[in-house]
């Protein structure tokens, strides 16, 4: 599952950690991408969120803040089921004239899968095109997917900011291959705004290693108040070695 939580702030301005944890748990995920998770701000009651929502459901987390403040952190985290190793988690670039706006960042692990390792990078772009775009290059550059350390099966996944006319989805499937138009008779789900989603700019973006069993978006009341979007869930599998990522079933 790829989602942005909103700080855990749903769209009825309450801010909850569990309601996030309960919208993860249904769908049963094994690997979790999170986007926009504060840790020790004010503004949620110094809670880490991060680690909070893993413990609810029991699994691994590693969080990499975007930025620090006086007061708290904010930033991405992974949470899986699986053994995880921390690759690489750094900063984005910025534009200089975009200074004053939120900083970005990516967090890349190596997810050991009964023996098969599986490289996840989880980020959350830029809301600026250019300075998306330069993020984009970067991610797709010597430091991340394009380093000699990322061999096998990747996936790069999060919350983009970016729709399938831009010009950083389609650098993004240049190299990678969007899990949505993997899967024959699937028409692509929208994840924004999570209570009348028009637009799909949370993306699943994959190796050809890796295919695609399923995809899902759920819209349940409780998905369409939690945060501002709606959860993104793949169910894939390396091809080559037959196991499956998503749900608790394994081939090999």
């Amino acid at each position: 599952m790829t989602y942005n939580v909103h700080g855990c702030v749903g769209l009825d301005g309450k801010t909850s950690p569990d309601r996030i944890a309960r919208v993860i748990a249904r769908q049963g995920v094994d690997v979790v991408a999170l986007q926009e998770i504060d840790v020790g701000r004010d503004r949620s009651g110094k809670v880490d969120q991060a680690e909070n929502i893993a413990r609810k459901l029991g699994m691994i987390v590693h969080f990499h803040p975007s930025f620090i403040l006086k007061e708290g952190q904010y930033g991405n985290a992974i949470l899986s089921r699986y053994p995880l190793k921390i690759i690489r988690k750094d900063a984005l670039p910025r534009l200089r004239s975009r200074g004053l706006f939120e900083p970005r960042g990516a967090l890349w692990v190596e997810i050991d899968v009964n023996g098969v390792k599986v490289n996840l990078i989880n980020s959350h772009l830029s809301l600026w095109p250019a300075e998306r775009l330069l993020q984009t290059e970067a991610l797709l550059g010597p430091d991340w997917t394009g380093s000699a350390t990322c061999q096998g099966p990747v996936v790069l996944c999060g919350d983009f900011n970016a729709n399938p006319r831009s010009m950083v989805y389609k650098r993004m499937g240049g190299k990678l291959r969007d899990a949505q138009l993997l899967l024959d008779s699937h028409k692509p789900h929208n994840t924004w705004l999570a209570t009348h989603p028009f637009s799909r700019i949370d993306h699943f973006f994959v190796s050809p290693q890796i295919g695609v069993m399923s995809i899902t978006v759920p819209t349940t009341e409780l998905d369409r108040i939690a945060s501002d979007h709606l959860p993104l869930v793949v169910d894939l599998k390396v091809d080559s070695e037959q196991v499956k990522l998503g749900s608790k079933e394994v081939y090999q």
